[in-house]
């Protein structure tokens, strides 16, 4: 596989001007290529994404919105704004789309600036307990600059329990309920959410970053009817670029956008604003919606073996694209157990439970998702065959010799799905 790298003509080019670069470029190709990636949060790009993403477009300042630019020369960056923005809408169902924020975060921004001022209380799920650092953590700004209620899962089920969390809403009354999650498996109820929220007079916000592409398919129940504002990414399962993007009531909008620019942002990005456009077009087509059954299938399967080989899956499985391991009964921390995998050839990432006891730095649980694998083309039978290589990694972590040989399984498994197999040399 050390021959086999990407390369074009722009490439060539590169490696002349940056060796440096290109070298880096060369060796995150073929480590991409050589390992099973199994990070939710990441995913492969098509071709045709990063081809905008690489486009001449990056060179071009557009402050403002189509037909509304601080600067001229903006007739085709329009057209591929408004495609962007358009195609958006129709995917999701809303009335309105802001496709300019730089990541899922600043998307966040967008959002609170929109609906909050600061000092006003707002409610997410712990960031141990699934949630994310934009969602009141103390560590982001949207700890320093909001009151912060968290909630949790129930402790037996490990997730959501809606009659506890109403009582809780109804007795902290938010601002702004922030629904949506990293790190939980379940399918989120819309409905019970919009009911609860009207009942506490608070605004219904939903970050779908994780689950967009479930949602673009129609395999999760859509946010956009219920949520006075849903915010996402780009680049998870919508396999786009990355970048992130809001979704709102027309009764929202002149206020969405204007927070987030002038508000939060200058110029967009409008390479990546191109590739965005892309990533929506092909969430619209029937192989994608096939690659989102697949996604959830694989991570169903996944998860039942790993059960099956005597390891605890939070809340029993999943219902998306992801799913939590708690090693507490194998005695073993999510830092161990990810360095283990990763000289294995297995690449997830080290993620906290809930009620973990253990710090965000070493955690008691690993987080593992689907998409990437099934991007590569590989189902049902090949979960099984990775559940247990995963198995026998975590179980001889201290096997040097146990590991190496789950290296060369995951090795071949990666050779016989390659990626980008189009860019090899």
């Amino acid at each position: 596989m050390k021959d086999k790298v990407w390369i074009s003509e722009d490439f060539e080019l590169l490696e002349k001007v940056d060796p440096d670069v290109a070298d880096a470029i060369k060796k995150e190709v073929l480590r991409q290529d050589g390992q099973l990636e199994m990070i939710a949060s990441e995913n492969f790009a098509s071709r045709a994404v990063l081809a905008a993403l690489g486009s001449v477009m990056q060179n071009k300042y557009a402050e403002g919105y189509p037909g509304k630019r601080y600067y001229g020369g903006c007739t085709e960056v329009d057209k591929v704004e408004v495609l962007a923005r358009d195609r958006a809408k129709l995917l999701f169902s809303a009335d309105h789309a802001n496709v300019q924020p730089h990541s899922g975060t600043q998307a966040n921004m967008t959002a609170y600036f929109s609906f909050l001022q600061h000092g006003d209380k707002i409610m997410g799920l712990s960031l141990s307990h699934g949630g994310h650092l934009s969602h009141g953590h103390p560590v982001n700004f949207s700890g320093m600059f909001y009151q912060v209620v968290s909630y949790t899962v129930d402790p037996l089920t490990k997730t959501l329990d809606y009659d506890a969390l109403e009582e809780q809403v109804l007795k902290e009354r938010p601002k702004l309920f922030v629904a949506g999650a990293s790190a939980y498996a379940r399918t989120w109820d819309f409905p019970r959410l919009r009911a609860i929220c009207d009942k506490a007079g608070c605004f219904l916000m939903m970050d779908m970053a994780h689950i967009a592409g479930l949602i673009a398919a129609g395999i999760h129940p859509n946010p956009a009817p219920y949520a006075d504002v849903v915010t996402s990414t780009t680049h998870k399962t919508l396999r786009g670029p990355r970048g992130g993007f809001v979704l709102c009531k027309g009764e929202h909008q002149e206020k969405i956008d204007k927070y987030n620019f002038p508000g939060t942002q200058g110029g967009p990005f409008m390479h990546a604003i191109a590739a965005k456009a892309v990533c929506f077009k092909e969430a619209m087509c029937e192989e994608f919606k096939a690659y989102q059954r697949q996604v959830v299938s694989n991570a169903k399967t996944l998860a039942g073996r790993v059960i099956e080989r005597g390891f605890e899956v939070v809340s029993g499985g999943t219902d998306t694209h992801l799913f939590l391991v708690d090693l507490t009964n194998k005695g073993l921390s999510g830092k161990k157990a990810e360095k283990a995998l990763e000289a294995a050839g297995i690449t997830v990432n080290k993620n906290t439970v809930p009620f973990d006891e253990r710090s965000p730095f070493v955690t008691s649980g690993i987080r593992v998702g689907t998409p990437a694998l099934t991007t590569r083309g590989m189902k049902e039978p090949e979960m099984e065959r990775i559940a247990d290589l995963m198995c026998r990694v975590l179980e001889n972590t201290e096997d040097e010799g146990a590991i190496q040989a789950v290296r060369k399984e995951t090795k071949a498994l990666c050779e016989a799905f390659p990626l980008y197999a189009e860019y090899r040399r």
